[in-house]
């Protein structure tokens, strides 16, 4: 059986028209082939259906790029804040230095010089920024400098402790009570114990030192030297000191 006969509509007088026919055999009018039929319809569709698939690909790239974007926006916005966070601080700590008054900034350099130079304790800087015969610093002043000197007191008392040590021959118990004596040092306790706990100091050599000035220079006999070095009111050496000094006394 033969396949149906495919055919279309005449435009101008509307009859039947077997398809592929040119001419309409009632009206004589053209035949146009339907839109979809012709090439150029099919091939306008490819073409704008690229167009759209590379739009949509460029729109899918600047979307993935507006992250990295946002991304450096923010780490700008962070940097200048804290830029301008800086720039407030300093601008507040030089503003706080100016409200100083000038005398509580020279109390500072004093007590800074007085720990650096001299090793003094907290106690000792202060006494001497108010001393009549020291500095005569006011009261706010020297507390003001005290609160603010950056100033290690431990090894402060350390240094003092090697210096009592090294030239003056002192026992260990006798360091002690120099560095925490209100006539002496007035380091802390503990100030003072961290002091004689690291200061590597030979208390035999000092014993046998301080034995032979009192043999030399005041001609006292063994057992009052060793008397002398044991005292609580002499030089407060241990027995085993005294004995290894007396011992070794020429």
């Amino acid at each position: 059986m033969s396949r149906e006969e495919r055919r279309s509509i005449c435009p101008g007088c509307g009859q039947e028209v077997p398809e592929g026919m040119k001419t309409c055999p009632n009206c004589g009018r053209k035949i146009k082939k339907p839109l979809f039929r012709r090439f150029g319809f099919w091939f306008m569709i490819i073409i704008l259906i690229i167009i759209i698939a590379a739009v949509s690909c460029s729109s899918g790239n600047s979307g993935s790029g507006a992250p990295a974007e946002s991304s450096s926006s923010v780490e700008t916005t962070e940097t200048d804040s804290s830029q301008q966070t800086s720039a407030e601080n300093s601008n507040t700590d030089q503003a706080k230095d100016e409200s100083v008054p000038a005398e509580y900034k020279n109390a500072l350099k004093m007590a800074e010089q007085y720990s650096k130079k001299m090793h003094m304790s907290k106690q000792g800087i202060y006494d001497q920024l108010t001393s009549d015969y020291g500095n005569q610093f006011s009261e706010d002043a020297a507390q003001y400098a005290i609160d603010n000197a950056d100033n290690d007191y431990n090894a402060n008392a350390l240094a003092k402790a090697k210096d009592y040590g090294d030239s003056m021959h002192m026992s260990k118990q006798g360091i002690y009570d120099q560095l925490t004596s209100d006539y002496g040092e007035k380091f802390t306790a503990d100030e003072a114990q961290y002091a004689v706990d690291n200061a590597k100091i030979d208390y035999n050599a000092n014993a046998l030192a301080k034995a032979k000035e009192y043999q030399s220079s005041m001609h006292m006999s063994v057992s009052e030297i060793y008397d002398q070095l044991t005292s609580d009111y002499g030089e407060k050496f241990t027995a085993d000191e005294a004995q290894y000094a007396v011992d070794n006394l020429k």
